[in-house]
Parts: structure tokens; sequence; C-alpha cells
């Protein structure tokens, strides 16, 4: 009886997180409805990809901050010593959102159109009203 109620509560947190998720997603969908009902066009993101390359740096330092705080482990007493450079499966905690990152990194630089400096990051004019 003592387990039931931290049970219960997560699943009841649960269950009202997805549950707020898909009334926000159900109104987005009704407002697009109505929007396509007179006309109109939603507006899309007009992302200039930075916003990639800011998770991708953000993603990779976390990474690397996890690599530097869990490489000492390998140097434990009592620790297998037979990992080269005390490199063991703990530091895929840090690896793996540190290539994550990379890959984020990556793609913005792959990615992004070729401007010059003088470009200015600006929402593309709006289309002309629908007659």
């Amino acid at each position: 009886m003592n387990d039931f109620f931290p049970c219960a509560m997560s699943i009841v947190f649960f269950l009202s997180l997805f549950g707020f998720l898909a009334l926000m997603r159900y109104l987005r969908y009704k407002e697009t409805m109505a929007l396509a009902e007179k006309g109109l066009v939603r507006p899309g993101p007009y992302g200039n990809g930075k916003d990639t390359l800011r998770w991708g740096i953000a993603i990779t330092a976390v990474g690397l901050a996890l690599c530097i705080g869990l490489y000492p482990i390998g140097f434990l007493p009592g620790n297998r010593t037979d990992f080269p450079f005390g490199l063991g499966p703990w530091m895929l905690g840090g690896l793996i959102p540190t290539f994550f990152g990379i890959g984020l990194v990556l793609i913005y630089i792959l990615t992004r159109e070729g401007k010059s400096k003088n470009d200015k990051d600006e929402l593309p004019p709006p289309p002309p009203p629908a007659v």
C-alpha cells in the first residue's frame, strides 16, 4: 500500500502531461482549419538554421563536461585497468551527447545556404493577398 500513492501520482502526472499536449495540438489544428476556411495560411517558421547550431553547441558542451567529469573513473583504485587510457563504458554517458551535438553542428554547416556577410537574416516578404 505504501507504493500505491507514488505510482498513482506518476501515472496521473504523465496522463495530465500528455493530455495537455494533445489538447494543445487539437487547438492548433482547429486554429489551422479556421484559417484555411477563410483562405489564409498559417505563417511558417522561417528560421535561418541558427537554432540547430545553438542546440549543437549546447549539447556538445554538456557532453564534453560529462566526458571530463567521467574520465577519472578509469583511474580509481580497485577499478578494472584493462581499458586503454582509462576509457571504459562509463564514458558513453559523455561521448554520446558530444557526438550528437557535433552532428547538429555539422548539419548546420552542411545545409546552410551560401549567404554573404552583408545579407540580413530577415523574414521573406509575405505572400500577396488572395483575391
